[in-house]
């Protein structure tokens, strides 16, 4: 009887110490995905920001008139160059 008992206690010990050795692979893994994600929302929040500056850079409108002079050849318009139309009836 006692030695069925020390086996019994033995295979449970075992299978204990099993299942913790799997508890501790599985948060290891977790935590290593859950640094992954950190660093990846660090990354596209820098690239964010990068692209919200970029759009505040481009959308200014002296940067539209300069590209519009130097690139499109554009220049302002007049009075004397505005022509007016008026619908016949």
């Amino acid at each position: 009887m006692n030695g069925k008992l020390n086996l019994l206690l033995t295979a449970g010990l075992v299978a204990s110490a099993a299942s913790l050795v799997n508890a501790q692979y599985q948060a290891r893994h977790l935590f290593i995905e859950v640094e992954r994600a950190n660093s990846e929302t660090r990354q596209l929040d820098i690239e964010w920001t990068q692209l919200q500056l970029d759009q505040s850079t481009l959308g200014k409108s002296a940067r539209i008139e300069q590209i519009a002079r130097t690139d499109l050849n554009m220049v302002p318009l007049t009075a004397a160059r505005t022509q007016y139309l008026t619908e016949k009836k």
